[in-house]
């Protein structure tokens, strides 16, 4: 019989989702946005995401919420950086705990710790992307984030 526990199913289907929306990005398909097919496929069904990758490229560093609207969503859900941005996800205290976790486990992955009080923080400098993250705990919730790294 074979040795696979759900978890290592589970945690494959998850990777093979989030390989497969990476593997979408193929460019901005003439509306601007970098990388906006892989972020649609994976966001399509995040709580905040109506389609728009927020350009903050120019910016050395930007602010993304955590537990923005209802509690369960990041805001904005998704932005374009310019490679070397600095990331700060910064907590509203509204939803519970959260964290900020990456998609695709690889030698760039990141991890914040669980956390629900207003004004913790977590950064993360990117030089490559995209970068598709999720909050675990309400990940089923629809909490989903992607930052598009342009260059």
């Amino acid at each position: 019989m074979n040795d696979l526990s759900r978890r290592r199913i589970l945690r494959g289907a998850g990777a093979a989702v989030a390989a497969g929306a990476v593997a979408g990005c193929t460019g901005d398909g003439g509306n601007g946005n970098d990388d906006q097919g892989g972020i649609d496929g994976y966001l399509s069904s995040a709580n905040n995401y109506d389609g728009t990758v927020v350009d903050m490229t120019g910016e050395s560093e930007i602010t993304v919420a955590v537990g923005a609207g209802n509690g369960f969503a990041f805001d904005p859900a998704a932005v374009r950086v310019d490679a070397g941005t600095t990331v700060t996800w910064e907590w509203t205290g509204r939803g519970g705990q959260h964290n900020v976790v990456a998609a695709e486990e690889s030698a760039s992955s990141f991890e914040s710790e669980l956390a629900g009080e207003e004004s913790h923080t977590y950064k993360q400098t990117f030089e490559s992307g995209p970068q598709l993250y999720f909050c675990s705990p309400h990940r089923r919730q629809g909490m989903y984030g992607a930052v598009a790294v342009a260059g």
